[in-house]
C-alpha cells in the first residue's frame, strides 16, 4: 500500500504555529514511510455497521478520553476503557434488540482544538496546550513549544493502543479520533492498491469538529478525499444549509454509513435546533447516522476555575435527542461520550451526587471534564430505557 500524502490545499483552521517547518516536513516524511495503523477492510466493515445504525438496525457507542495522553495508551488504561465500552454496550443491547458497535475515542485522540492560541499562567503568556501530539501540558515555555517529533511519538503510542485493542477487545472494536493535525493525517493516508481508494489509516473513523467543519476548508477537503466513515460535529450555530453543503462535499454519492452528523447542541437547545437539521437531511435523501454528543454543549466553569458538566444536563440532552427522533419518525444512531474508566471527579451529579466541592479530589483530565465509570454506566442504563420507550 503506497502513501498518498497531500499538502493541505485550502486554509486550515486550528493548526499549531510550528516554529520549525523543516523539522515538521522531516517528521511527516518519516511518518509516511511507516506502516498504516489500521486496514482499509476494517474501515469498510465499520462503514457497514454504521449503515445499519442509520436505518435503525444498529447503534454506535463511541467513547474515551477528551484529550488522550501518551500515558493513556499503556495496556492498563486501554483495557479498562475497552471493558467499560463493552459493559455499557451490554446494558443497551437488550432494549435495542440490535447489536451495539463500540468505537473507542482512542489510539489517536492526541490533539485538541482550542478557543484561544495562548493563555496566561502565573503572569506568563504561554502557547495553549493542544494535546500530546503537538506540545506538553506542563505550563512552561519549553513544554508548550510545538514539537514536530511528537507526530512520530503519537504514531508509536497509537500503534501500542491499537495492538492492545486487537489482542483484548473481546468483541469487534474500532478506533476513532478528530482529524485535526493535517500533517499527521495526510502522512498516514494510503491508497488501497485493490480499489484505488484513499484511506486515512490513522484510525477507522475520523471526525471533524465544530471549529474545523468549514465547507471550503482544508479539513473538509481532507475528509472528502478519504473512504473512511467520517463524522462531523454540528453545534448550535449549524443550520440546514451547513448540513446540505457538508453532505454534498463529503458524501456526494450517498454511500450508506459514510457520513455521520454528531450533534452537540446543549440540553437547553437540542429540542429547538435539531429538528430542522434532521428534517432537511431527510427531505434531501441524506441518510446520515445521527449521533448525540451530550458533552460539549453542556460545559461550564466553576467559580474556582474548573471546567465541569452536570450529569443531569448530559442526560437531558440525550433525552432531547431521542425525543426529536421519536417525533420525526427518524432513528437515533449513536452516542458520543467523553469518559474515563477511573473514579474521576470531573462532572457533577450522577449516582454519586458529586458536587463542585468534590471536583478537585480526582480531576485528572488535561482538557475537558469526563464522566467517570459510574456515571457512564448510569447513562447507558438510561439510554436502554429510552430505547424501550422508543420501540414502544
Amino acid at each position: 500500500m503506497t502513501p498518498a500524502t497531500l499538502a493541505p490545499p485550502r486554509p486550515a483552521a486550528q493548526q499549531p504555529d510550528w516554529p520549525d517547518r523543516t523539522a515538521l516536513l522531516a517528521a511527516a516524511r518519516e511518518l509516511s514511510d511507516r506502516p498504516p495503523l489500521v486496514r482499509p477492510e476494517e474501515c469498510d466493515r465499520l462503514r457497514g455497521r454504521l449503515a445499519e445504525a442509520a436505518t435503525g438496525h444498529g447503534f454506535l457507542l463511541q467513547g474515551g478520553d477528551c484529550a488522550e495522553t501518551f500515558a493513556d495508551t499503556a495496556p492498563g488504561p486501554v483495557r479498562a476503557k475497552l471493558a467499560l465500552l463493552a459493559e455499557a454496550a451490554a446494558l443497551i443491547e437488550p432494549s435495542l434488540g440490535r447489536p451495539v458497535t463500540v468505537l473507542g475515542r482512542m489510539a489517536g485522540q492526541f490533539a485538541k482544538p482550542r478557543s484561544q492560541p495562548t493563555e496566561l499562567v502565573d503572569g506568563v503568556v504561554l502557547p495553549v496546550y493542544r494535546g500530546d501530539l503537538v506540545n506538553g501540558a506542563e505550563p512552561t515555555a519549553g513544554s508548550r513549544r510545538p514539537d514536530p517529533t511528537r507526530l512520530l511519538r503519537a504514531y508509536d503510542h497509537a500503534h501500542d493502543a491499537v495492538s492492545v485493542a486487537r489482542e483484548g477487545a473481546g468483541r469487534e472494536f474500532f478506533t476513532s479520533h478528530e482529524a485535526l493535525i493535517l500533517e499527521y493525517e495526510n502522512a498516514l493516508t494510503r491508497r488501497d492498491p485493490a480499489t484505488g481508494d484513499r484511506y486515512g489509516l490513522s484510525g477507522h473513523y475520523l471526525w471533524l469538529g465544530e471549529r474545523t467543519r468549514q465547507h471550503h476548508g482544508a479539513h473538509v477537503e481532507f475528509a472528502a478525499t478519504v473512504a473512511n466513515p467520517v463524522g462531523v460535529k454540528l453545534g448550535p450555530t449549524a443550520d440546514a444549509d451547513d448540513v446540505l453543503a457538508l453532505a454534498a462535499r463529503i458524501d456526494p454519492d450517498r454511500v450508506p454509513g459514510r457520513l455521520s452528523f454528531i450533534t452537540r447542541m446543549g440540553s437547553d437547545r437540542i429540542r429547538d435546533l435539531m429538528p430542522v437539521l434532521v428534517e432537511k437531511a431527510r427531505a434531501e435523501g441524506i441518510e446520515a447516522v445521527w449521533v448525540c454528543d451530550p458533552m460539549h454543549g453542556n460545559t461550564y466553569t466553576t467559580s474556582g476555575g474548573l471546567k465541569t458538566r452536570r450529569y443531569d444536563d448530559v442526560l437531558d440532552e440525550v433525552r432531547g435527542f431521542f425525543e426529536v427522533h421519536r417525533e420525526l419518525g427518524t432513528r437515533p444512531g449513536g452516542l458520543h461520550l467523553e469518559f474515563s474508566a477511573d473514579a474521576v471527579t470531573e462532572c457533577v451529579g450522577g449516582p454519586e451526587a458529586l458536587t463542585e466541592a468534590d471536583l478537585a479530589e480526582r480531576y485528572t483530565s488535561t482538557c475537558d471534564p469526563r464522566l467517570n465509570r459510574v456515571q457512564t454506566l448510569a447513562l447507558a442504563g438510561a439510554v436502554a430505557g429510552m430505547f424501550t420507550g422508543f420501540r414502544g
